[in-house]
């Protein structure tokens, strides 16, 4: 990595758990809404045709006037959405380096339940292949990218995997602590700070709650099972919504932990935090990826952090940036 490209947490921000609160703190979002507006951006919403009748939900930016380097899918994490502070400030950030980008929400992300019948889980690669699709046939840019947070990072990285025969022209993809082990991030959930289990559990158990509001007829159950921890209601799920089985087949239907990158040939980059209270560094340092693709594990900065000081500027959005726009001459040199 060239100089200024690390992430070095000043001495008051090396708990990961305040790196990890911080990061989704309501102030956060409000300043990743101000930053895209210093950038200039002209944002528009779209409703995304992924195929199957399924429509999904997502915001263009682009700074009027100006030719882009380039367009960028951005993929947030579970339970965030195309309005999260990180991606407001990712978003903003590529802006100012001279890309459009294109946030999309997974389906029942957002507010966006009343889209599509059915709930959304994990394994729904398909639609989200599609969608990226869509968007790089509908917004004209002269090269196609991605980058995602957390599940959008395990998504941006099967993206990836998938582009070439799904016909999508992506020449480089970003994910930042991308959960590449599903198995090993419910284990974490379960035996690390009771925290994060209860902040998922709050929004996905709202999420749920969402749905069975717009379509009774569909989904008709009830509190005692939305009252199950994690991982019971990820195994209902799987019964109702899957044909997986159990739980340990449906992580693993999403997985992308030790070799399964190891065939890329979208080059990716992924920064990670040795210190990620929900993605163990170990399923990091297991991740076997080609040559041409990168990871870099950073001593501090919780999970999706990386702030750097009291502005709640984070490191990743810039890492973000930087990664994708070092793949531009690379890729005009191969064009030459």
């Amino acid at each position: 990595m060239s100089p200024g490209t690390r992430y070095s947490a000043p001495r008051w921000l090396r708990n990961p758990h305040l790196q990890s609160v911080m990061s989704s703190m309501p102030l956060r979002k409000a300043r990743g809404l101000r930053a895209l507006e210093r950038a200039g951006a002209r944002t528009s919403e779209h409703i995304v045709d992924a195929g199957e009748g399924i429509r999904l939900f997502g915001l263009h930016s682009t700074v009027p006037g100006r030719a882009p380097k380039a367009l960028v899918l951005l993929l947030h994490g579970w339970e965030g959405s195309v309005d999260s502070g990180y991606m407001r400030h990712t978003a903003a950030r590529l802006l100012e380096h001279g890309f459009d980008v294109f946030r999309l929400n997974f389906r029942d992300h957002g507010d966006t339940h009343h889209l599509n019948e059915g709930i959304f889980h994990s394994c729904r690669l398909d639609e989200v292949v599609r969608a990226a699709k869509w968007v790089g046939e509908h917004f004209e840019a002269p090269a196609y990218m991605a980058a995602g947070y957390s599940l959008g990072g395990n998504f941006v990285l099967r993206l990836a995997l998938a582009a070439p025969a799904a016909g999508i022209p992506l020449v480089h993809a970003a994910a930042v602590c991308p959960a590449v082990d599903p198995s090993a991030v419910m284990r974490a959930l379960e035996t690390g700070s009771p925290l994060y289990h209860w902040y998922f559990m709050r929004k996905w158990r709202g999420s749920l709650r969402k749905k069975r509001a717009l379509f009774p007829q569909h989904h008709d159950f009830d509190d005692v099972t939305l009252a199950r921890d994690m991982r019971g209601l990820t195994q209902w799920l799987v019964d109702k919504h899957t044909d997986l089985g159990d739980v340990e087949n449906y992580f693993d239907g999403y997985a992308v932990a030790g070799g399964r990158l190891s065939e890329l040939t979208v080059p990716v980059s992924v920064l990670a935090a040795a210190d990620d209270p929900i993605i163990p560094v170990d399923t990091l340092h297991a991740l076997q990826l080609p040559a041409h693709s990168t990871i870099e594990i950073a001593e501090h900065g919780g999970h999706c952090g990386f702030i750097e000081g009291p502005d709640l500027r984070g490191f990743a959005e810039r890492w973000v940036a930087a990664q994708l726009e070092a793949a531009l001459p690379a890729l005009a040199a191969t064009a030459t």
